[in-house]
């Protein structure tokens, strides 16, 4: 049994960060008599002038619907090993630092919050013997090993509010509405929200899209008497023959950054339909507000069966939902793939069964080789 835990959370904000934080202290301090540290700012708050503080049942009261987090976030920092003016740094002093001053603040094991990014991290203080579980979180829902992560489903929920909306305006100027979600590598959050929200064309990257195939469903909704089209598309989706989209390139010290697929394929099909076309970018809209009920419980859950599993003495682990059961599973095993949509999968093909268009160049022929 563990004296005390660390708790912090990295990478981007989600829905329900402050749910699981509370889960983590109501369990620990009242279940198991442990104490807890808040961590801020990441694991960067393990560096230098530390940046950590005590947190007890009080602390965390009334943060079941709050967004955000208490304790702050950043993405990886300094414990990503970079190339600095062509010299490789090494990030193994950084490790040391931060294992150091764990044991000077009396931190004996961690809960890390995060995506794959934070907990590539979190499995490298397993390896060096500091005992870890890992909460899965990103709204993209792209981690493996688990069927859902929290701040998802309330992501899905504005996504498919917002495709709502733009169904009145549509509807009322004969337009094209375009709706550019996140999603960089996997296009839940396009597909969900596409089929929940009645689109009529959903672009994500795992389909490579062409764009005649997009323009020619525009124009077979026009014959058909319905004069506008709702496209919900990724920000990591694809035209054939083209790159992929940034809105910022990045540098030596900062990741690119995707976005802009909305307005290029705006330009486009207006160029190649005479269509009117808009288009909307959701961005950080789905990461901020109040998390939903849903959210609110499973980060409940995963933060509560994460202290039970550090107690229980497991270590290099992740909490994952699995038919409906949180059960633990290897942060090795959880970071080694990205979870994606299946181009063949039910739910996609229950969207082109409901006529939704994934803009494949072979989309007319789809339903023939069924």
């Amino acid at each position: 049994m563990f004296g005390t835990i660390g708790i912090l959370t990295g990478g981007g904000d989600a829905p329900g960060l402050n749910a699981v934080i509370r889960a983590v202290v109501k369990t620990a301090t009242c279940e198991y008599g442990m104490r807890v540290i808040g961590i801020e700012d990441g694991f960067e708050g393990l560096l230098g002038a530390t940046k950590t503080r005590s947190l007890t049942s009080g602390d965390v009261r009334g943060l079941l619907p709050r967004g955000g987090t208490i304790l702050g976030t950043r993405n990886r920092g300094q414990f990503v090993r970079r190339t600095k003016d062509g010299e490789t740094m090494d990030v193994e002093a950084v490790y040391k630092e931060a294992i150091s001053n764990m044991k000077i603040v009396g931190i004996d094991a961690l809960v890390v919050l995060g995506g794959e990014g934070t907990l590539t991290i979190a499995a490298e203080f397993h390896k060096r013997g500091i005992p870890v579980c890992g909460v899965p979180k990103t709204i993209d829902n792209d981690l493996a090993c688990t069927e859902l992560t929290f701040g998802f489903v309330t992501a899905l929920d504005i996504a498919t509010e917002a495709l709502d909306r733009l169904h009145t305006t549509a509807e009322s100027h004969d337009r094209v509405m375009i709706l550019e979600v996140m999603g960089r590598h996997a296009g839940w959050i396009a597909l969900h929200s596409g089929i929940a929200g009645g689109a009529d064309v959903i672009l994500i990257p795992e389909i490579p899209f062409s764009l005649e195939a997009v323009a020619e469903k525009i124009r077979a909704r026009d014959l058909s008497g319905s004069n506008f089209s709702i496209i919900v598309v990724a920000e990591g989706a694809l035209e054939i023959g083209h790159e992929l989209v940034y809105q910022d390139k990045g540098d030596g010290h900062r990741a690119p950054r995707l976005g802009g697929i909305g307005q290029h394929l705006q330009q486009d099909l207006e160029k190649i339909t005479g269509r009117e076309t808009r288009c909307v970018v959701l961005g950080h809209l789905q990461r901020g507000g109040r998390p939903n009920a849903f959210d609110r419980m499973l980060a409940t859950n995963y933060g509560s069966c994460a202290v039970r599993a550090l107690a229980n003495g497991e270590s290099g682990v992740m909490v994952a939902l699995q038919a409906g059961d949180v059960v633990t599973v290897p942060l090795t095993e959880a970071i080694k793939n990205i979870k994606t949509v299946p181009p063949n999968g039910q739910l996609v093909r229950t969207a082109r069964d409901t006529g939704i268009s994934f803009g494949a160049p072979d989309e007319a022929s789809y339903h023939k080789r069924q």
